[in-house]
C-alpha cells in the first residue's frame, strides 16, 4: 500500500498532467490549424521554436523559463510588479513546463492526423445530399478524432513524467510542485528508501504501459473508421 505522501505525489502529478493538456491541447490545435491553412513570414521558426522542448535538454527549458517567468525574470518580474502574479516555484511552473514540454508531442501527433486525412470526402459526401453537419461528423471529424486522442494521450503521459523542466522552473516542493518524477528522484537521495522509490516506479511504469495499450487501440480504432469511411 502507498502512504498518504505518495498518494497525495500520485494525485498532483496526475493533477499537473490533467492541467498540461488543457492549456496545451488547445494550443497544439490551434497552431496545426494555423500551420495547415496559411502560409507567412516566420512560419517555420515557430514551428521550430514550437518543437525545440523536443530536442533540447529539458533543463534547459526550465532555466528559460525561470529567466522570463521568475520574479527576477524579465517578464515574471513585470507581472508581479503590475499584479502579483508568480509563476516559478509554485503548482502553476510545474503545469506551465510540463505542457511545453508535452506541445511538441501532441503538435506531431495531431499534424500526422491531419496529413492522412482526405478532404474530398466531405466534398463528396456533400454532394450526395448530406448536410454540412452531418458531413464533417460523420467523415471528417471520425479522421481527425483518432489523432486528437493520441494527441492527448501523448501530452498527458508526457506532463506525468516530466522531471527536468519542472524541477528546474518549478523545484521539488512537498505538496506543492513534487510530482511523482521527483518524488521517486527525492528517495534515491535518502539511504534507505529504496523501496519507496521501486513503489513509485512501478507505478510509473503501470502508467506507461496503459499508455502503450491505450495507443495501440487508438491506432486500432483509427484503421476501422478509415474502413469505415472508404465504405
Amino acid at each position: 500500500m502507498l502512504a498518504t505522501y505518495e498518494w497525495e505525489v500520485l494525485r498532483l502529478s496526475l493533477f499537473v498532467a490533467t492541467g498540461a493538456c488543457a492549456i496545451f491541447l488547445p494550443l497544439a490545435c490551434l497552431w496545426v490549424a494555423i500551420y495547415d491553412r496559411y502560409r507567412f513570414f516566420g512560419r517555420g521558426a515557430l514551428d521550430v521554436l514550437f518543437h525545440l522542448p523536443l530536442v533540447v535538454p529539458p533543463v534547459v527549458v526550465g532555466y528559460l523559463l525561470l529567466y522570463l517567468l521568475g520574479k527576477q525574470g524579465i517578464i515574471g518580474s513585470q507581472l508581479y510588479a503590475c499584479c502579483g502574479i508568480s509563476f516559478a516555484f509554485t503548482w502553476k511552473a510545474a503545469v506551465l513546463a510540463s505542457g511545453i514540454m508535452a506541445l511538441p508531442l501532441m503538435i506531431r501527433a495531431l499534424r500526422t492526423s491531419l496529413e492522412s486525412m482526405d478532404y474530398g470526402l466531405e466534398a463528396a459526401a456533400r454532394t450526395l445530399g448530406a448536410s454540412r453537419m452531418r458531413a464533417f461528423f460523420s467523415i471528417t471529424f471520425a479522421q481527425i478524432m483518432p489523432g486528437f486522442s493520441s494527441a492527448l494521450l501523448l501530452g498527458f503521459v508526457r506532463a506525468f513524467g516530466e522531471f527536468g523542466a519542472t524541477i528546474t522552473f518549478a523545484g521539488s516542493i512537498p505538496s506543492v510542485t513534487r510530482t511523482l518524477p521527483l518524488a521517486i528522484y527525492n528517495y534515491t537521495l535518502i539511504p534507505g528508501a529504496e523501496s519507496d522509490a521501486a513503489r513509485l516506479s512501478i507505478i510509473a511504469c503501470l502508467v506507461a504501459s496503459a499508455a502503450v495499450l491505450a495507443s495501440g487501440l487508438l491506432h486500432r480504432s483509427k484503421h476501422r473508421a478509415e474502413r469505415r469511411v472508404r465504405i
